[in-house]
């Protein structure tokens, strides 16, 4: 019966957070910590923070991989389905209403002025993830020249999961050169990136929309404009999508919230109906199951191990320097020249830090509701 709450306490954060996890993985990652960290202490922060700096490196939605973890270090093997698939499936149902939507009238309905406000939301809630992880993942000034040269790469727009790789590298020749150990580092790589291959199809089912899917979900590292390029490469370099089509599913996943990977559910409901919606959405989400399956048990070996730990503690470093470099970024494209997004930002931030028990969820639903009555001026 514990084990059974356990799992029930696991659906129920991570389906309310697949309902309004807006802003992308920096702001579900956010989320993330002040629920499972601070709120429900089911894990210590430096635990989570190798969590991150790890997730970082294997193929997939992050954010939705560190579900799994957080599912996983609540109730074991169980608890990392039910938190992914009650992440995700928010996500998936809104997205197929909106896929038929699409599809049977030929439009999706507007609803930017509700999701307009909670974008400059989210800044807040990154911006106070962004401070707490620094002061755990800091534990010296050699860290800190390290992450702010991550910053600085991750604003010159260097590959994030290269500029992780090689921050963890250097830091583990550098943290181990320093105490004198002999052993040599054992590099860690991420999976290898295999080259998509663009086949030509004639008929399209719901089994080759899955494999399709689980290619990409397999091999995909980035953000959803890499999702795009992966996607155009597959499905309208084929012929099963006009790319315009392709667009319309990633606006979609834009506006949605949880992981905008979901962009698959709408692309399989116009490719082969309520089948293909499956079909998308288990091959695309099916291989971060197995990868997180494989790797949890591993990472707390690794923070025993002094040079494996040094690694982690770079990667964590650059983990939260490339948060840093996200949220530089988001201010940028929502701030900017927008006087009601400042409005909302600055709120948004005044209740992150002004309360001591603040609540993402009612932070997005503020800024969306007050960036719906500020477009009526």
């Amino acid at each position: 019966m514990k084990s059974n709450g356990k799992l029930l306490e696991v659906a129920q954060v991570f389906f309310k957070m697949g309902c309004i996890a807006f802003g992308g993985p920096a702001a579900h990652i956010a989320m993330m910590e002040e629920e499972v960290v601070n709120k429900r202490k089911w894990m210590s922060r430096q635990h989570f923070l190798d969590l991150i700096g790890v997730t970082n490196l294997i193929p997939g939605p992050n954010s939705t991989e560190m579900t799994m973890h957080c599912g996983h270090e609540r109730a074991g093997v169980p608890g990392l389905f039910v938190a992914g698939v009650s992440f995700i499936f928010p996500a998936v149902l809104i997205t197929g209403f909106f896929a038929w939507l699409y599809t049977t009238y030929g439009s999706l309905p507007n609803v930017e002025p509700f999701v307009y406000g909670i974008k400059p939301a989210v800044l807040a809630i990154i911006a106070g993830a962004v401070l707490k992880l620094g002061k755990k993942a800091l534990k010296g000034w050699e860290l800190g020249v390290l992450g702010l040269l991550v910053v600085a790469a991750s604003l010159l727009g260097f590959n994030e999961v290269t500029v992780l790789l090689v921050a963890g590298i250097l830091g583990t020749i550098y943290f181990t050169s320093k105490s004198k150990l002999m052993d040599s580092p054992k590099s860690i790589v991420p999976l290898v990136l295999l080259q998509i291959s663009t086949t030509t199809v004639v008929k399209i089912t719901s089994l080759k929309v899955f494999w399709t899917f689980l290619k990409v979900g397999s091999v995909l590292y980035g953000s959803g404009y890499v999702l795009f390029a992966y996607l155009d490469a597959e499905l309208v370099s084929a012929g099963w999508l006009t790319q315009q089509e392709l667009m319309d599913a990633i606006a979609v996943g834009q506006f949605t919230p949880g992981p905008v990977l979901s962009t698959a559910t709408f692309i399989g409901y116009q490719l082969t109906g309520f089948w293909g919606a499956i079909a998308a959405s288990l091959g695309i989400f099916l291989p971060s199951f197995l990868f997180v399956l494989i790797l949890n048990p591993l990472i707390p070996k690794m923070r025993k191990s002094k040079v494996l730990g040094h690694f982690l503690n770079s990667v964590n470093v650059a983990a939260v320097a490339v948060m840093v470099g996200v949220l530089f970024e988001m201010s940028r494209v929502i701030l900017i020249n927008d006087w009601r997004a400042i409005v909302i930002a600055v709120m948004s931030i005044g209740i992150t830090f002004g309360l001591k028990k603040s609540n993402a969820m009612w932070t997005v639903l503020g800024g969306s509701l007050l960036g719906y009555l500020l477009l009526l001026f």
